[in-house]
């Protein structure tokens, strides 16, 4: 059994990826391979979080009755740039499940309408179609995408088999959560586009992982979480809408935005802009999570922690002598990545990982495979990889 208390905290060998790993605030010990949950902040953007969040208790008033506006406006521009696109066609919400939640809700669906996901959608926004379409009489369905994956196109259509005549909305994963698998959903937006159906893209683990432009990927909706691997603090996300499909949106919760008919000022803003008072610090430390990782090039982190997660993939295939479950290439996978395992109790690998060797990785159960789903981010290392090798070996050994 490794010795975790003794263990140091190394990081990639790479200068920029050294540079900016040794900022994270992790507890020391530990081996995190688990940033695609929920991120980690590092310390000069937390400490920029924590800056808006005494700058407003300073004077609550001014900051939220007189600044806030602008402020975020400044914030949805530096994050607009990122995203390729334009400020007005972002709105800040708390977390990706609520930008769905905004765009399944808003949606007027027909009795016997179809909406059209995948296999591999997060369980929280299946839920959340599966909600919306009991309410209206329509229906949710999930086309199974399965392996052997070999091209783009064999994806597109493999998932166009599941379309027909009754589809209005296609709702697909960017990069899956229990897959790790990057989706062609530029091909799928255009031949939705041409096929007259609205697409809804979630995003939850892209920004920060990937490059996005937005506005050249022609999905109508798009939403995203900022505190996963852009690395921004808890509680930032966005929803983008393309121009022409903002006024479908209706808000979750009115307030003084709804009928507002401000001069110079879309719906869109207007609607989700305040919907009562809460804690803007988030939203307002994007930038500087941006700007931190223009100043780490990113790019090069991106590459390295992919290196460095395709070595764990190989290894853990040497370990287990499962094929992997997708190739080594960029457009099937980034910092993330699954390896199956063999049966056995998911619930209980995951747990000893974490009680007997201070290991945080999700043990994913999907389609009758299990998985270990590893990420790779600036503060891990070859160490980090050789403990999970280690512990997974130890834990078959006893098995």
């Amino acid at each position: 059994m490794v010795d975790a208390s003794n263990s140091d905290f190394e990081r990639l060998d790479t200068a920029p990826v050294a540079g900016a790993g040794r900022q994270f605030l992790l507890r020391e010990g530990i081996v995190f391979l688990n940033h695609g949950s929920f991120g980690a902040c590092p310390r000069p953007i937390f400490e920029e979080y924590q800056r808006w969040q005494r700058t407003l208790e300073e004077q609550p008033v001014e900051f939220l009755g007189r600044r806030l506006d602008d402020l975020l406006a400044e914030a949805r521009a530096s994050l607009a740039a990122y995203l390729g696109t334009e400020a007005d066609n972002l709105v800040f919400v708390p977390n990706a499940t609520t930008g769905m939640n905004i765009v399944a809700r808003s949606l007027r669906l027909a009795p016997g309408d179809e909406v059209l996901g995948t296999n591999h959608e997060y369980g929280a926004v299946q839920r959340t179609w599966q909600f919306v379409c009991e309410q209206q009489g329509a229906h949710y369905r999930a086309q199974r995408l399965m392996p052997p994956f070999t091209s783009t196109q064999s994806q597109v259509d493999a998932f166009w088999q599941g379309v027909t005549a009754r589809t209005k909305v296609i709702v697909i994963s960017h990069i899956t959560s229990p897959t790790a698998l990057m989706l062609p959903v530029a091909e799928i937006c255009q031949r939705a586009a041409d096929a007259g159906i609205l697409t809804v893209i979630d995003g939850a683990h892209a920004p920060g992982q990937i490059e996005l432009h937005l506005d050249a990927l022609g999905a109508d909706f798009y939403t995203g979480n900022l505190h996963k691997w852009l690395s921004a603090p808890k509680g930032s996300a966005f929803l983008y809408a393309r121009p022409a499909r903002q006024a479908l949106l209706q808000p979750l919760v009115v307030s003084w935005g709804w009928r507002a008919e401000e001069p110079g000022v879309s719906p869109f803003q207007d609607y989700f802009g305040w919907t009562g008072t809460d804690d803007p610090a988030a939203y307002l430390s994007v930038p500087a999570a941006i700007a931190f990782q223009q100043q780490h090039d990113w790019p090069t982190v991106r590459a390295a922690c992919h290196t460095l997660a395709a070595q764990a993939r190989e290894r853990i295939a040497a370990l287990t002598g499962l094929p992997p479950f997708c190739p080594d290439a960029p457009q099937w996978w980034a910092q993330m990545c699954v390896a199956p395992l063999p049966e056995g109790d998911g619930a209980t690998r995951k747990r000893r990982l974490w009680d007997e060797y201070q290991i945080e990785v999700p043990i994913v159960t999907w389609e009758g495979w299990q998985f270990v789903r590893v990420s790779i981010q600036a503060y891990n290392s070859q160490r980090d990889v050789d403990r999970l090798i280690t512990a997974l070996a130890e834990l078959s050994s006893q098995a």
